[in-house]
């Protein structure tokens, strides 16, 4: 598995949490909008976004709804709990933590830093 797998692998659930708590969204939709929020440099593959998905309902941290689209076609909404939101929280907190960290051994003084070189 090469580095940025395992950074997407424990980062899928955190950034799925983090755009529901702005709408309602189905999984193509989550798939897209994280493709376009991290300018094409964060992309996921909707066959491996749907086992944390499962994953985020068994867990009680999201709620999933199905609705009808045209004559045949179902879509599954997910649905951000209070759970959910309180769990957001605890890992925003623990992400920017863990990040604080790495940037402190990078020696990355600044997010500008960051930019393509």
């Amino acid at each position: 598995m090469s580095l940025s797998e395992g950074i997407k692998r424990g980062t899928v659930e955190l950034l799925i949490l983090t755009l529901l708590q702005d709408q309602d969204m189905y999984g193509y939709q989550i798939a897209q909008e994280l493709s376009s929020r991290s300018k094409g440099l964060y992309s996921l593959q909707e066959s491996s976004m749907y086992p944390t998905l499962y994953r985020l309902v068994e867990k009680k941290l999201i709620s999933d709804r199905q609705e009808k689209v045209g004559v045949r076609r179902i879509r599954v909404y997910y649905h951000l709990e209070k759970a959910g939101e309180e769990y957001l929280k605890a890992m925003r907190k623990e992400y920017k933590d863990i990040c604080r960290g790495i940037f402190y051994i990078l020696d990355i003084k600044d997010i500008k830093e960051l930019k393509e070189e």
